[in-house]
């Protein structure tokens, strides 16, 4: 499974660094061109940052990820400092 969203934000750059920092005690991290993947056990979350956007990449074999899309989220919300809502797309 690989679910998507775009979360607008002008800070997409800082936010994305400050979660790859927070995870990196427990997952393995990789930055590469200006974008940041995270590879927890059962699925590798990327960031790529944008101008105004951030896009939130998430592969996994697991069937049902909305509790996974679910933790970026709040993290993501944790590490800008304010509440951030996404509409996830299922491939």
């Amino acid at each position: 499974m690989k679910s998507n969203t775009h979360i607008a934000t002008p800070e997409a750059s800082r936010i994305a660094k400050r979660l790859l920092n927070h995870w990196k005690h427990k997952f393995e991290v990789a930055e590469t061109d200006g974008d940041f993947s995270i590879f927890m056990p059962d699925a590798t979350v990327k960031l790529m940052p944008q101008p105004e956007q951030l896009l939130v990449s998430i592969d996994s074999p697991l069937e049902d990820l909305s509790r996974l899309e679910k933790v970026v989220l709040d993290h993501l919300s944790r590490m800008a400092q304010q509440e951030f809502t996404a509409t996830w797309q299922h491939q």
